[in-house]
């Protein structure tokens, strides 16, 4: 261990500093350590994440510090390029990150795991068939056929052979359920050997089923009923996405433990709509 390294933690520890600077250094230290997201979400831990849509470093750099056990990366919907999604990554380090793929294309998943993410989650998908592409794709020989090429994701080739040994145990892979046909297909989904968690896609789902927007829906709630089911008989972990805390706990009650609360665009525009509406109405 670093002689300089070792100086400095003694010192925190001895509280030479103020709490919070301590704090701040005591995160500075462990920078090259980040938490393995895959054996937690595998033990069913309950993870508490937010989905971050707009391509600004700076917004999950200030979310990592917040101390949420994940981010998630949403690149299917958010208007991102590779760079960028990378540049997300590194500021929100150490904090561990999920990429949302456009689509469980090889080339998304390559991309994704290269640059670094801590896992994946990959949307639509519908059936054990797709399942099993999308994990071959994510794991290197001999569990799958995932490429080997140079990348962040193990320090362009300084940590290559730890990462390309422990990479497979150290990626999540997250499946999104979000239509009548992963609905039939679940109990086959869950048992796809790779499947790290199952994460309900409440608003795709709802308009799959004719009833969109509509998640309270009994014909919704019946589906997401059937998702829980086969998710732990399987004895895997669920996820669910919510505006809000008040949208998420009811499912947390339920089980769910990969709990994504609320998005960058949403705190923004209402903490910004609360203050103007505020400063608007006082005399």
């Amino acid at each position: 261990m670093d002689s300089l390294f070792v100086r400095k933690l003694e010192l925190v520890r001895r509280g030479q500093f103020s709490t919070k600077f301590n704090t701040f250094i005591l995160r500075v230290l462990v920078m090259g350590e980040r938490k393995n997201f895959a054996k937690r979400l595998r033990l069913n831990e309950t993870l508490i994440g937010t989905l971050v849509s707009l391509p600004a470093p700076d917004i999950c750099e200030l979310l990592g510090s917040i101390g949420y056990d994940w981010l998630f990366i949403d690149t299917e919907h958010g208007a991102f390029n590779p760079q960028q999604a990378q540049s997300m990554l590194q500021a929100a380090y150490p904090t561990p990150c999920l990429i949302r793929v456009p689509s469980g294309e090889e080339i998304w998943l390559k991309k994704a795991l290269d640059i670094g993410a801590a896992g994946v989650i990959v949307p639509q998908v519908h059936n054990a068939t797709q399942a099993k592409k999308i994990i071959a794709n994510c794991k290197y020989s001999p569990a799958g056929k995932r490429g080997i090429g140079i990348g962040r994701a193990h320090k362009y080739g300084i940590d290559f052979e730890r990462y390309l040994k422990n990479a497979n145990d150290e990626t999540a892979i997250v499946l999104q359920a979000e239509s009548s046909e992963a609905v039939e297909n679940i109990d086959k989904i869950v048992t796809v050997k790779g499947v790290d968690a199952i994460l309900v896609g409440p608003y795709d789902l709802s308009a799959s089923l004719g009833k969109a927007g509509e998640i309270d829906h009994p014909i919704v709630q019946s589906a997401i009923n059937r998702i829980i089911d086969s998710c732990q008989s399987a004895n895997i972990s669920m996820g669910i996405f919510g505006v809000d805390s008040a949208a998420v706990l009811p499912y947390k009650e339920r089980g769910f433990n990969l709990l994504t609360v609320g998005t960058d665009t949403l705190f923004l525009i209402n903490s910004a709509k609360e203050t103007f509406l505020k400063m608007k109405t006082e005399k």
